[in-house]
């Protein structure tokens, strides 16, 4: 090869694609159980952390497009999982609140996370920690502020 730094084996990069699309696709079942898809998961998280928060906060905590996150809470809102209010304090700001139903589906979905863990037995619980703290500095150096 002319050129060894454009070989797919010395890339980070597309280690993270196939890691990332892996991942996804291994959350599929479980995901299909509670029926949810990935981000809709991602925003149920993000609320059942902490609930009626802006959609500004949303789009920050859970870093999904502007664009996708609108399609996914119109359909989150559909089943009933949640809804859109207008902030008491300031009536341009919309927030997002879960609906019974959507609190009530984080007991459903409480065993995924270990369901997902169990996926990745070569993987110590030190070494799990210092992989989120590895994509948490790549993350970081991405995000342009």
């Amino acid at each position: 090869m002319k050129f060894p730094q454009l070989k797919l084996d010395n890339q980070i990069c597309h280690r993270l694609y196939m890691a990332s699309n892996g991942i996804v696709r291994s959350y599929r079942e479980a995901l299909t159980a509670v029926d949810l898809t990935y981000p809709q998961y991602v925003v149920m998280m993000a609320l059942w952390e902490k609930d009626k928060i802006s959609i500004n906060e949303l789009l920050d905590k859970t870093a999904i497009d502007g664009g996708a996150m609108t399609q996914i809470l119109k359909k989150m809102t559909e089943k009933q999982l949640l809804h859109i209010v207008k902030d008491e304090q300031d009536k341009r700001k919309r927030m997002v609140q879960l609906q019974a139903a959507g609190t009530q589906l984080q007991l459903k979905a409480e065993s995924i996370p270990a369901q997902i863990r169990c996926k990745f037995p070569s993987i110590s619980e030190s070494e799990a920690t210092q992989l989120i703290s590895l994509l948490d500095k790549i993350n970081s150096d991405l995000t342009i502020k």
